[in-house]
Parts: C-alpha cells; sequence; structure tokens
C-alpha cells in the first residue's frame, strides 16, 4: 500500500504527519506478521506518542542550555577525585526537585562539579522538568542588562520558574551590591517552591564574606543552606590530568 497524498493531507490536517516517517515500514511489519487492525493503530498511535515525547525532551534540553554530552551515563566514577558517592547516587534519583530542596556542590577547579551539575539538569530535562542552567556571571549579567530597558521583571520570571535553576561557578568574585539584591531576590522566591544547584570554588563557609551587607547575605544563604545537599569534591584537576606531556627539554 502507497501513501497517497489525501493520507498525507488528512495526517497533515489531524497533526499527525510525523507517522509519515515510519508508516510504511509499519505497513509492511504488520502486513509480514498479520496484525490486527486494532493492533496496528495502537502500533503507529505508539510510534507517534514516543515521536511527541522526543520532540518535547529535546526542546527542554535546548531551552536549559545544557551540555548535551555531560550526562549521568557518562560520568568517570574511575576519576581520582574524593566525593561522597553514595550521596551522589542518591541526589541523581532527584527527589530533592521533588522535595523543592537545593544542591551546593564545591570543590577546586576541574574536578567535574559542571559536569555533575549538568547531567543533573540534564536527567531533570529527560524526567519532565523545567531546567536553566548557566553561568552566575551570565545570569548577573542578563539581570543587569534588563534593568536598563525596564525589562527586570521579566528577566527575574525567567530564573524564579523553573523547576530546577542550576547556578555554575558562583563565587568567582565578591558580589556588587546589585549583584547581591538579585541573588538574593531569587533565592527567596524560590525558597520552598523550586529547587536549586549551585557550583562553587569556594566553600559554602566563605560564601558570607562575598556579600557587602550581611543582613542580605544571611537571609539569602541561611534559605539556600536550608535542607540542602551538600557535595564536596576534591582531588587535582580532570584538565589537568588529560594534558599532554611536555617535551623534554634537551
Amino acid at each position: 500500500m502507497g501513501i497517497t497524498s489525501e493520507l498525507k493531507q488528512t495526517l497533515k490536517r489531524l497533526r499527525l504527519s510525523g507517522l509519515l516517517a515510519t508508516l510504511e515500514d509499519r505497513v509492511a511489519y504488520a502486513k509480514g506478521t498479520k496484525l490486527a487492525y486494532t493492533e496496528f493503530l495502537e502500533l503507529i498511535l505508539n510510534d507517534e506518542i514516543q515521536r511527541r515525547e522526543n520532540a518535547t525532551v529535546d526542546r527542554r534540553l535546548k531551552t536549559a542550555r545544557i551540555d548535551l554530552d555531560q550526562t549521568f551515563e557518562r560520568f568517570d566514577w574511575d576519576a581520582a577525585i574524593t566525593v561522597d558517592r553514595e550521596k551522589l547516587r542518591e541526589i541523581f534519583s532527584l527527589e530533592f526537585i521533588a522535595n523543592n530542596e537545593n544542591v551546593l556542590i564545591c570543590g577546586p577547579v576541574g574536578v567535574g562539579k559542571t559536569f555533575i551539575a549538568n547531567a543533573l539538569a540534564h536527567s531533570a530535562c529527560r524526567r519532565g522538568h523545567k531546567v536553566l542552567m548557566l553561568r552566575a556571571s551570565a545570569m548577573f549579567k542578563k539581570l543587569l542588562q534588563s534593568k536598563a530597558d525596564n525589562s527586570y521583571g521579566k528577566e527575574l520570571i525567567k530564573f524564579i520558574s523553573p523547576e530546577l535553576l542550576v547556578i555554575d561557578d558562583f563565587g568567582l568574585q565578591r558580589l556588587t551590591d546589585e549583584q547581591a539584591s538579585d541573588f538574593y531576590e531569587i533565592i527567596i522566591e524560590r525558597y520552598g517552591r523550586a529547587a536549586t544547584v549551585i557550583t562553587s570554588n569556594r566553600d559554602v563557609q566563605e560564601w558570607m564574606a562575598l556579600f557587602d551587607d550581611p543582613i542580605i547575605a544571611n537571609s539569602a544563604l541561611d534559605r539556600l543552606a536550608h535542607n540542602a545537599h551538600q557535595l564536596v569534591i576534591e582531588g587535582e584537576s580532570y584538565r589537568k590530568r588529560k594534558e599532554p606531556r611536555r617535551r623534554k627539554k634537551a
């Protein structure tokens, strides 16, 4: 049976044109296995459900702005780092998202903090969660720019609304008054309503010194750390271990 133009138009009107990619193969399979009409219908409709689910995940991953190569399946469990692996596996269950809890990942440069955060974001997208991941510097820059064109409220909602917000490389520099205020607003609005993951080269105890105003610092960090899962990673930089050996001088 060929795919007629009338059938193509009908599927298009029903917004089922995605079936065309596999329809001929499914028809051949149905003939070869002598599927009943209802079984054939169930088969092609399941194909459409799977296609739509895959498309939805792809959109979430694109919106989340994450690295598609950094996933839980590709994590190097043999890496020469010290980390509570039981806690790490527990975090990857993603129960912290359902409980609106936070994850704070700290450690020196190159030990895999961003990889783990990215993998968490990737897993969350596949589980159907709305996710956004970006560097702290990029977040503060976007909020600063939004104040210039009077879109601050709209921009702030982008960081408040996701079920999972991942802020990478927090605390590389001392926060300005505006940045401290922005950070405070995001944490206050998300507290108890959504989950946040933060990576930092600094230990959590050092974050207080990033703020000029101790009241804002206490208020934000107390909520951020409340019931938070803290993951400390130690070890030599992964990137440094991957550097090509330097040639010995003659």
